[in-house]
C-alpha cells in the first residue's frame, strides 16, 4: 500500500490555513458585538491544532514529488477533510446546526455550489456571513489551482489538454502548486478589490460589499440575504455580471496578459465560445421577457443578462424567482446550467472546452462519413487532439450523464418530485446553487430535504466538483492495491 503520509501533511497544513482563516470572522463578531466571538475562537484552536499536529507527525515523509496515487487522494481528501473542520461554526454559532446541514453548507461553500441550508439570513451573526463568504473564496482559488496542477497531470475530463498552460513539471506537484498559486493569487485577489470597491461605489455598505465581492468571484453565490441578490436590484445587477464573467474565464490567460502577452484572452478558444454563448442565451432570454413584460425593456435585459450569467458560471445568484417565467425559460435554465464555463476559472458545470470538442469530434465524424477513405483528425486552438484526450472528454461526458440519472433516482427514492429531484441532482453535480421547483428553486432552499437527501446531495457536490472521476476511482479496489 501506497505511503498516504505526504497526502496527510498537505492536508494538515492547509487545515492550519483554514482555522487561521477563522480568525477573520471572530474579528468581525467582536466588533458587532452580539458575543457570537468565541465561536470562532474555539473552531479556530480545534481546526488549527489538528492540522498543525497531522502535519508535524507526516513532516518526515514528504518528498519531491507525489505519485499518481497520491495526487488522486489528496484532491480528494483536501475537499473531503476541509469542508468537516469548515462545519464546526455552524454547529458550535447561533444557528446549532445539526451536523448533516453543517456539513451540507460547509460542503457548498467549499465547492462554491451556493445552495443553503439557512434560512434568515439577514439576522444572522456578521461573522457567520463572512465564514460563508470565505469558505466560498476559498474554494474557488483552490478549484482553480486543482484545474491548472492536478486534473491535467491525472488525465481527468480531458483536462490533459491545458497541460502546457499549466506550467508543467512533471512529477513535481507541490513545487508547481506553489507557482501556479502565487501567481494567480495576485490577479484573483485584485478581481475580488475590484468587485468590492465597485460595489461600494454603487452604494452597498462596507460588509456587504466585502462578503459579496467573494462570493462573486468564487462564483459561489452565497448572500447575506434570504431574497439573494434581489436585495440590489439594479445597476449592481450589471457589475456582479460583469465579474462573474470576468471569474468564468481561465485565470491563466490573466497571467499571460500581466506577462505582456495582451492578446491571451482574445486568443482562447475558450473564452470566445463563452461569450458567444453567454451573448446568445441573453438575446433569447431577453425577447421572451420583453414579450412578456413589453413596457420593461432595460429590466428584461438585466435580469436576464444577470440570471443568465449566474446560472452558465455556476454563481447560483438570483434576482427575481424565474420559475415565474414561463416553461420555456424553465428548461431553458435547466440546460444553462449544465454548460459552464472556461477550465481553469471558478467556474464549474461540463464546461465550454468539452463541448467544444465534442463538437469538433462530430464535425470529424460527419466528414468521416462522407469522404469514408479520407483521414481527418478534429482539431483544438489548431492542434490536432489526441486520442486519450477524446477519449478522456468523452468518458466525462458518459460518467457525467450516468451519474445524473443515478443520483436523481436515488433522489427520488427518498420521496422527492420528479423536477425536485433532477433539478437537485443537476445542481449538486454541476455546481450551480438553486434548483428548480418550489422546495429548492430560486425561491426556496435546501433545508425542507431529508437527510438522506442531504447527504446524497452532499457527495453529488463533493463529485461534479472534482471533475466525478477523480473521486470515483477512489472506490476501485485496483488503485488500491497499485
Amino acid at each position: 500500500m501506497f505511503d498516504v503520509r505526504p497526502v496527510l501533511y498537505v492536508i494538515g497544513l492547509l487545515v492550519v490555513v483554514l482555522g487561521l482563516t477563522m480568525l477573520l470572522p471572530m474579528l468581525v463578531d467582536m466588533a458587532e458585538g452580539r458575543g457570537q466571538w468565541p465561536v470562532f475562537a474555539e473552531s479556530a484552536i480545534i481546526t488549527v491544532l489538528v492540522g498543525g499536529f497531522t502535519a508535524l507527525a507526516c513532516a518526515n515523509a514528504v518528498r519531491e514529488g507525489l505519485s499518481i496515487q497520491q495526487t488522486f487522494l489528496l484532491a480528494t481528501g483536501v475537499w473531503v477533510t476541509l469542508p468537516l473542520f469548515g462545519a464546526i461554526p455552524f454547529m458550535l454559532g447561533t444557528t446549532e446546526a445539526r451536523f448533516v446541514d453543517a456539513l451540507f453548507e460547509a460542503m457548498s461553500g467549499l465547492t462554491t455550489t451556493g445552495s443553503t441550508v439557512f434560512t434568515g439570513l439577514d439576522t444572522l451573526p456578521k461573522g457567520l456571513l463572512l465564514w460563508r463568504g470565505l469558505l466560498q473564496w476559498l474554494g474557488g482559488i483552490g478549484i482553480i489551482v486543482v484545474a491548472m496542477v492536478f486534473l491535467p497531470e491525472l488525465k481527468v475530463g480531458g483536462m490533459q489538454i491545458f497541460r502546457s498552460e499549466a506550467f508543467e513539471t512533471m512529477g513535481k506537484i507541490l513545487p508547481r502548486a506553489t507557482e501556479i498559486a502565487s501567481q494567480i493569487s495576485v490577479v484573483y485577489v485584485s478581481i475580488t478589490l475590484l468587485c468590492a470597491l465597485c460595489y461600494l461605489v454603487l452604494g452597498m455598505n462596507a460588509f456587504d460589499a466585502s462578503v459579496h465581492a467573494l462570493t462573486t468571484v468564487s462564483t459561489g453565490g452565497f448572500a447575506n440575504y434570504d431574497a439573494s441578490f434581489g436585495v440590489f436590484a439594479g445597476p449592481m445587477e450589471y457589475v456582479a455580471s460583469v465579474f462573474m464573467i470576468l471569474a468564468a474565464l481561465p485565470f491563466v490567460r490573466y497571467v499571460q496578459m500581466l506577462n505582456g502577452h495582451l492578446g491571451a484572452m482574445h486568443r482562447d478558444t475558450q473564452a470566445r465560445g463563452f461569450f458567444l454563448v453567454i451573448l446568445a442565451l441573453v438575446l433569447v432570454a431577453s425577447m421572451v421577457l420583453m414579450s412578456i413584460f413589453p413596457h420593461h425593456w432595460e429590466q428584461a435585459f438585466r435580469e436576464a443578462l444577470f440570471n443568465i450569467t449566474s446560472i452558465i458560471s455556476g454563481t447560483g445568484y438570483s434576482s427575481v424567482d424565474y420559475m415565474k417565467w414561463g416553461p420555456f425559460l424553465i428548461a431553458m435554465f435547466f440546460f444553462v446550467g449544465l454548460i459552464g464555463g472556461c477550465a481553469g476559472s471558478t467556474a464549474c458545470s461540463v464546461k465550454i472546452f468539452r463541448y467544444q470538442i465534442l463538437i469538433a469530434s462530430i464535425r470529424t465524424q460527419m466528414r468521416k462519413i462522407r469522404s469514408p477513405h479520407a483521414i481527418f483528425m478534429p482539431r483544438y486552438e489548431g492542434r490536432t487532439v489526441s486520442e486519450d484526450v477524446l477519449n478522456s472528454v468523452m468518458s466525462f461526458f458518459v460518467v457525467f450523464v450516468v451519474s445524473l440519472g443515478l443520483t436523481s433516482v436515488a433522489l427520488g427514492m427518498t420521496g422527492l418530485d420528479f423536477v425536485t429531484s433532477v433539478s437537485g441532482a443537476a445542481t449538486a453535480l454541476a455546481n450551480i446553487g438553486p434548483g428548480l421547483g418550489e422546495i429548492i428553486g430560486p425561491a426556496g432552499n435546501f433545508a425542507p430535504l431529508n437527510d438522506v437527501a442531504k447527504w446524497i446531495l452532499i457527495f453529488a457536490m463533493l463529485a461534479g466538483r472534482l471533475e466525478l472521476l477523480v473521486v470515483f476511482v477512489l472506490f476501485t479496489a485496483r488503485f488500491w492495491r497499485a
